[in-house]
C-alpha cells in the first residue's frame, strides 16, 4: 500500500497561527502592487528597484538593468534608516521602493516587512521578474554562473592522455 496525503492527515496549526496564503493575502492588502509596466514607470521616475532575488535565479532568468541587487535574506537590514548595515541609499522613510522577485509572491511578503520598518512606499510587481520580461521591459540575460574556463583542468587533462 502506497502512503499518500489523503492517508495522513494534516497536523492541527496551533493557535493564533496563519497560512502562507492568509500571510500573504494580508501583505497585499497593504500593498499598491504595479504591473510591470507601471513598475518600469515608477523606476524610469526614480523608484529603486530592487531585486530580491538569489544569484541562482538571477543567473538562469536574467536581470533588469540598473536594478538594485539586495537578496532577501537581508533585505530589511539593508533599507532600515536606523541600521548601521543601511544601504547608503537608505536615506530615509519616504523611500519609493519596488522589490521585484521571481513570479511576485516573495515580493509582496518583503515590501510588506520593509512597510513594517517605516518605508510606507514599499510595494512591488505583480507577476515579478517573469511578467517583467512577458512584458518586454528591459533586461539582460540570462547568464551562466560559472564562466567554463578556456583551459583544461589538470586532472582531467592527465586523465585524457592514459
Amino acid at each position: 500500500m502506497q502512503i499518500t496525503a489523503e492517508h495522513c492527515p494534516a497536523p492541527v496549526p496551533p493557535p493564533g497561527s496563519r497560512g502562507i496564503d492568509e500571510i500573504l493575502a494580508a501583505a497585499r492588502t497593504r500593498l499598491r502592487r504595479l504591473d510591470p509596466e507601471r513598475a518600469h514607470l515608477a523606476y524610469r521616475s526614480g523608484a529603486l528597484l530592487v531585486d530580491i532575488r538569489p544569484a541562482a535565479q538571477r543567473a538562469a532568468h536574467g536581470v533588469v538593468p540598473g536594478s538594485l541587487i539586495v537578496e532577501r535574506n537581508v533585505l530589511e537590514w539593508r533599507f532600515d534608516p536606523r541600521c548601521p548595515a543601511r544601504l547608503p541609499q537608505a536615506v530615509d522613510y519616504d523611500v519609493p521602493l519596488v522589490i521585484l522577485c521571481q513570479e511576485g509572491y516573495t515580493s509582496s511578503l518583503a515590501a510588506a516587512a520593509l512597510q513594517d520598518v517605516g518605508l510606507h512606499r514599499a510595494t512591488d510587481v505583480v507577476g515579478g521578474f517573469a511578467a517583467w520580461r512577458i512584458a518586454g521591459l528591459p533586461a539582460l540575460g540570462p547568464t551562466p554562473l560559472h564562466h567554463p574556463s578556456p583551459l583544461a583542468s589538470p586532472v582531467n587533462a592527465g586523465w585524457a592522455r592514459h
